[in-house]
């Protein structure tokens, strides 16, 4: 699995997303997907303290076992802050760390996201805590996510100014459906020396290749129908689009889920893309997708005429 990095951290170009653990997966089935992705040689686990209500972070804890020392541990906070907490962020960011440390069943989480900007909160106030964090030895390398390109440059500013650690990297949605992190916040990650993480790469399973134009939706899946007309679930005009990517990749001897995943490798800022999955072979497709085909850049000129 190459490697590729965010700040100090090395992290596998495949990394799993945990949203479904303790919400579509209990703690068996989760400990199944885990295995299968550290057999498919997956380094990069990234969990929130909001998933399954803090599940996910404990499913994943105990799944890794013995093998936390080999992996990355992604987690979150601040998505949804407790209303009211004394203190603001000084008060309860800190406990939230240790909560989610706690659920983990580890000392340290590896790469600490500020889930969501606080427009209450400076960004300067949110950088002094989680640089004291880092201090203290229970943060290695802290990020951000869901911020535009002008939010990532006043905390680059504010954290230049005060002598402090900026973020390292950045996690937003970004796949061949959802492309507005071309609109700055890649520019953005370049100019800063940042790493971008992109979260829903499959735009919820229609970019897998499970939903297409005058079939019926499959039952189980992340945007539903449960057999209706993919018409009636999917914006045709994002089916249509799907049907030209999908040609293009068989054209070329790929499927539609390595044209996905690949595609979003083929972007400098990129360090991991996160897929989630509810069972062990969707991760090792994934995982074989994510470095399958090697776009030339007459391949990605050609994939932004389709889209």
């Amino acid at each position: 699995m190459e490697q590729r990095r965010i700040g100090k951290l090395e992290v596998s170009l495949a990394g799993l997303g945990t949203n479904n653990f303790g919400r579509r997966l209990d703690a068996s089935r989760t400990r199944d997907v885990v295995l299968a992705a550290l057999d498919a040689g997956i380094t990069h686990f990234d969990t929130a303290d909001v998933y399954g209500d803090g599940k996910s972070e404990e499913y994943l804890g105990q799944a890794l076992g013995s093998s936390r020392g080999e992996v990355i541990i992604a987690s979150k906070f601040g998505y949804d802050p407790p209303r009211g907490a004394p203190g603001g962020q000084a008060e309860w960011v800190p406990r939230a760390l240790e909560a989610s440390l706690r659920r983990l069943g580890t000392d340290c989480i590896d790469l600490y996201y500020y889930h969501k900007p606080d427009p209450s909160t400076p960004v300067v106030e949110t950088l002094e805590l989680m640089n004291r964090m880092v201090e203290q030895g229970k943060v290695r390398e802290i990020a951000c996510s869901n911020f535009s390109a002008a939010q990532l440059d006043e905390a680059a500013a504010a954290a230049a100014e005060r002598g402090l650690r900026g973020f390292a990297g950045v996690e937003n949605e970004f796949s061949l459906l959802e492309r507005e992190p071309e609109r700055g916040v890649l520019a953005a990650c370049e100019r800063l020396g940042m790493s971008f993480v992109p979260y829903f790469p499959l735009a919820s399973g229609l970019l897998s290749g499970k939903y297409r134009k005058g079939r019926p939706t499959p039952r189980g899946t992340r945007l539903g129908g449960d057999g209706r007309p993919a018409e009636q679930v999917v914006s045709v005009q994002d089916l249509e689009i799907v049907e030209r990517l999908a040609a293009f990749s068989q054209a070329r001897g790929h499927t539609l889920l390595e044209l996905a995943l690949s595609w979003l490798a083929a972007h400098t800022p990129v360090a991991s893309v996160i897929a989630g999955a509810t069972s062990p072979e969707q991760v090792r497709a994934n995982a074989g997708a994510a470095s399958a085909w090697p776009l030339t850049p007459e391949e990605l000129a050609e994939v932004d005429a389709l889209l």
